[in-house]
């Protein structure tokens, strides 16, 4: 790696507290409120830096669920390594922070009179509004799936149920049964995440049922951290031959257009047919339902936003984080939203005071899982471009892990990846 993984943690790190310490410390008669849509990574830190920088902001964070599940190792679920309560996390640390969590769900966000109103009848007032909404399932791409299908055929994209209903089917598999997982066209949630989960469940399967495979039908002619991922793929499960574990069908022609849930068949955008015993089938997505009822959102289905503060281009005071938003060059992950999250943060305090919010520098890493003892990732730091249109990557910093990295170095990788999940996870709700 052009940075070494020590040095990156500390740059990380540095920047985290650059975004926190950096921010103005306002006094004021009349308290400012934020509310916070969405208490995903993104929400969750939102709200815990506003109160950490500044006490006196009365900072409410609405989100319906009162438990939350991680998609971030979701799949080591899914392949039987991770028990699903240690993707669970609650709201106790924000409440210990003094955020007021209140669990209901957002019906409508009034931009004009800064308002949120809420399913249970309530509207509250903002002075800064951040909505971090995640993503919504776009069914209706793909002939014949649907929220009710999904309940059979699991996208598995958001998790919770989803997670352990694609698990029970992995364990409910005859040995020697097929395993579909359909990616879908970018943008979308956590791009290395469907080849993390063939690689998981190819695991799983190796252990438990050896005569299995799976079977990537791809929309993309290329994905993330492919060479990486190709490479485990051939140590690890015979990529590239007769007996490999494990098929990649690149796009568009192996994208899947339709399915029949009853014959458990897909039917590819070339008029392929493929029958598999488990199909997880990801749609494409959009920004959540709210960024679009709010019209948050543009033709492309996400949200424009100033580059610099997160401040919707469509309505001034509303700042969009995380999945929902489009951040140039910047992945839709978690550790992105979290990033993301403390840019924004700033920039509204830098407001409540009157001054220009500062230069942000962003972060992100990435941590896949592709074997037993076998991690690999990617990391990068973020700056302004000389514009300010854009987010773009700093040269020389971050890096991929090695294509000859030894194989205590690809076993360490794992190690960090566990790592990496508590200390973001402490980040944004501890």
């Amino acid at each position: 790696m052009m940075m070494k993984r020590r040095d990156f943690v500390k740059t990380s790190g540095a920047l985290a507290a650059v975004s926190l310490l950096g921010m103005p410390h306002i006094a004021r008669a009349a308290a400012k409120k934020v509310v916070i849509v969405g208490g995903g990574t993104g929400g969750a830190t939102a709200a815990k830096y506003l109160k950490a920088a500044d006490p006196s902001v009365e900072v409410t964070i609405i989100e319906p669920h009162r438990t939350y599940y991680t998609c971030y190792m979701s799949n080591e679920v899914i392949s039987g390594v991770r028990p699903v309560e240690r993707i669970m996390h609650n709201y106790d640390g924000l409440r210990g922070h003094g955020v007021t969590v209140l669990h209901d769900q957002v019906t409508g966000i009034d931009p004009d009179q800064r308002s949120v109103k809420t399913a249970e009848g309530q509207t509250i007032s903002y002075d800064a509004c951040v909505v971090s909404p995640g993503i919504s399932l776009s069914y209706d791409k793909i002939e014949g799936y649907s929220a009710e299908v999904a309940t059979k055929i699991p996208h598995a994209w958001q998790a919770g149920e989803q997670t352990r209903l694609l698990r029970a089917q992995l364990e409910a598999m005859d040995d020697g049964g097929v395993v579909i997982i359909a990616a879908p066209a970018e943008p979308f949630r956590c791009p290395p995440g469907p080849y993390e989960r063939a690689s998981q469940i190819a695991m799983y399967l190796q252990q438990y049922k050896p005569k299995s495979k799976v079977i990537i039908l791809d929309s993309k002619a290329g994905f993330s951290k492919q060479g990486l991922f190709i490479q485990g793929w051939e140590r690890l499960y015979g990529y590239g031959t007769d007996n490999s574990m494990i098929e990649w069908h690149p796009g568009p022609d192996s994208a899947v257009i339709s399915i029949d849930p009853e014959t458990m068949t897909v039917e590819t955008d070339f008029n392929d047919d493929f029958t598999g015993d488990v199909i997880n089938l990801i749609p494409p997505q959009t920004a959540g339902q709210i960024a679009i009822d709010t019209g948050l959102t543009d033709d492309s289905g996400w949200c424009p936003v100033d580059m610099k503060t997160f401040e919707s281009k469509q309505h001034k005071g509303i700042y969009v984080i995380g999945d929902a938003c489009i951040a140039t060059t910047m992945p839709k992950s978690a550790y992105s939203a979290n990033s993301q999250a403390k840019v924004a943060v700033a920039a509204i305090l830098a407001r409540f005071k009157g001054e220009e919010p500062g230069i942000p520098s962003y972060v992100n890493t990435c941590y896949s899982i592709v074997g037993k003892n076998y991690g690999i990732s990617v990391a990068a730091v973020y700056r302004l471009s000389e514009d300010g249109e854009t987010i773009v990557g700093v040269d020389g910093a971050g890096g991929l892990t090695p294509m000859d990295a030894p194989a205590w170095a690809l076993a360490r990788e794992v190690s960090y990846a566990h790592s990496w999940y508590n200390n973001i996870i402490d980040d944004s709700f501890g």
